[in-house]
């Protein structure tokens, strides 16, 4: 098994990969510390946990479209962008509650 140290939001960390993979450990690192910078930009630095997870949706959001192969149907009223960030930061808090159970 092999390591590679990746960087998101400035940050290294060390992850684990099967021998042979680890440019695409890397290329996919590249990928989502890009899409933790867009909601940084978005939300402000609200802390990385927060940050990965908000990040993390948006990544799921993409894959369930793609899978579906279509954009879902847009809202009547879209949120405010401080109420997608309230929520957000309101499913992360309570998944750091739980996680500090753990």
């Amino acid at each position: 098994m092999a390591t590679v140290t990746v960087e998101i939001n400035g940050r290294p960390y060390g992850v684990g990969c099967a021998d042979g993979q680890e440019e695409r450990v890397r290329i996919l690192a590249k990928q989502f510390d890009n899409h933790v910078r867009d909601v940084a930009a978005d939300v402000g630095q609200v802390g990385d946990i927060r940050l990965f997870l908000m990040a993390a949706l948006v990544l799921a959001d993409q894959l369930q479209e793609a899978r579906m192969g279509e954009t879902p149907p847009a809202p009547a009223a879209a949120p405010s962008e401080a109420g997608v960030a309230e929520a957000l930061n309101a499913v992360a808090a309570r998944i750091e509650k739980i996680a500090a159970g753990i």
